[in-house]
């Protein structure tokens, strides 16, 4: 899953606009549901932005191994995903302060441009390093609009009808999870993996329609205006600005591999630590109790999850010779049990046990982790992976939106917005470091030589290199089950 990804993403949003009479009760004006007169060309717009994002995101890791091979970056092949949330860390934080000051028109329609773009400079790429600079692109367009949506929810839905907004959101992941792999698979075999790329910006043209007018009318510009215009808080961005800064300097190193590394390793760490420490709750580092825990083990779960997703199609590829549909299917039947953990977490009887949900939510992300290189071994069936990765998912439904829930419970009104934007920082910053030092490891274990795609004809993979998989995959789970730790470190009393 990707940073872009919205099941409960948390961002810094201006004044909710509530078109409710004082008795609680929905005005006449404003009677009906989402997809009531009111709200129809809104609704199905943004959630329309929402399925395609999802559909990238989910399709992206299905194309990316004959993506990198034909273009003969397979030791960048982590770059090529952490890119991505690079940028994004830098856009979420420019996005609210955008949108809280002039409206979420402006980020979304530039977020969705930026995004188009770096999907045709990918599809169009001669190089990896150009590859991966389209991803960058994208990243930014997805900081910019994911933040914006949520504004979007906040001025233009009245309090009853955000939940349901927001389950659309969630709702939106699922048919993408199944579908994406075996479409993207299917595309890539046939016609190509560009057309992964170069085909999906044309279907945003629909959503943009319908969404943009709709969002002009009910929330552009400022939440107030008639109060004077704030002025941007240099000091937040010029740190969301380390952020990105550092961790691509961190990345570049970790892919070099050689003494020079050594200089922009040590930039990278002197921007990230303040940057770090002043974006994020005290004591985060340290999993103090209570929020700072909350936040620790969000970028805990996300990075070691993620970092090990983006390397289960490739080693599907390359080690076992599936085609890119087979691999991608692999993965598909996770968005079902993600959502299904997320359900089962939001019951009301089991709230006393959310904690120990989340310990056991941890353990399982860890075990599916654990057990998708065994696959590494010809005497393992390849759908090991997909029933583990599918018990993994349910444990990440649990533990992301239980981070949600707690981070609201633990915050005051008037921190919730500074508190959810950390725990979007930790879940982006942790994709990319996590996934910077899974790539070095792939790489320096020679990961990067991996032979060819067994293609449609039964050509074999040359070159088997099941110890760099490993080097990714053990440590990822090690890191998950740490992570269980911290789950018991959520309650603010032992």
């Amino acid at each position: 899953m990707s940073a872009l990804e919205p099941r409960d993403a948390g961002v810094e949003t201006g004044t909710a606009v509530d078109a409710e009479v004082p008795d609680g009760t929905a005005s006449p004006v404003e009677s009906g549901g989402v997809l009531g007169r009111t709200y129809r060309a809104l609704s199905v717009g943004i959630v329309s932005v929402v399925f395609l994002i999802a559909f990238e995101a989910t399709a992206v890791g299905t194309a990316m191994p004959v993506a990198a091979r034909e273009l003969h970056g397979i030791p960048l092949y982590a770059f090529a995903f952490s890119a991505y949330f690079t940028t994004s860390l830098f856009a979420m934080v420019l996005s609210g302060q955008w949108a809280d000051r002039r409206g979420p028109l402006g980020p979304l329609a530039t977020g969705i441009s930026a995004f188009a773009v770096g999907l045709l400079l990918c599809g169009t790429a001669g190089t990896m390093w150009i590859f991966v600079a389209g991803r960058a692109v994208q990243g930014l367009g997805g900081g910019l609009v994911i933040v914006a949506l949520y504004v979007v929810i906040s001025r233009a839905y009245p309090k009853r009808l955000q939940p349901s907004i927001l389950a659309a959101f969630a709702a939106s992941w699922v048919i993408p999870s199944v579908v994406g792999p075996l479409v993207s698979g299917s595309v890539t075999e046939h016609l190509g993996w560009r057309w992964v790329f170069t085909g999906i910006p044309v279907l945003v043209v629909f959503p943009l329609a319908l969404a943009l007018p709709a969002i002009r009318r009910r929330a552009s510009g400022p939440a107030d205006p008639s109060a004077p215009v704030e002025p941007y808080d240099r000091r937040r961005i010029m740190l969301a600005l380390g952020i990105s800064l550092g961790a691509a300097l961190l990345q570049y190193a970790g892919q070099e591999l050689n003494w020079f590394a050594l200089l922009p390793a040590a930039v990278g760490v002197a921007l990230l630590v303040p940057a770090v420490r002043g974006l994020l709750p005290p004591g985060t580092g340290r999993a103090a109790r209570g929020l700072p825990s909350v936040v620790l083990l969000r970028g805990v779960a996300a990075g070691s999850f993620i970092a090990a997703e983006s390397f289960v199609p490739l080693m599907l590829v390359t080690q076992r010779g599936l085609s890119p549909t087979m691999a991608g299917f692999s993965l598909a039947a996770g968005g079902g049990t993600w959502a299904l953990g997320s359900y089962v977490q939001s019951r009301p009887r089991l709230e006393p046990y959310r904690e120990r949900m989340m310990v056991g939510g941890m353990v399982l992300v860890a075990a599916a982790i654990a057990a998708a290189p065994s696959v590494l071994i010809d005497s393992v069936p390849v759908w090991t992976v997909a029933v583990a990765w599918a018990f993994g998912c349910f444990g990440m439904g649990v533990v992301i939106a239980s981070t949600s829930v707690l981070l609201l419970k633990l915050s005051a009104p008037e921190e919730a917005g500074a508190n959810s934007a950390a725990l979007q920082i930790s879940d982006g910053l942790s994709n990319v470091l996590l996934l910077a030092a899974g790539g070095a490891a792939f790489a320096a274990l020679g990961g990067g030589a991996v032979g060819a795609v067994h293609d449609a004809a039964g050509a074999g993979a040359a070159g088997s290199h099941p110890a760099a998989f490993a080097a990714v995959f053990l440590p990822m789970a090690g890191v998950a089950l740490a992570g269980a730790w911290v789950a018991a470190r959520v309650r603010t009393k032992p």
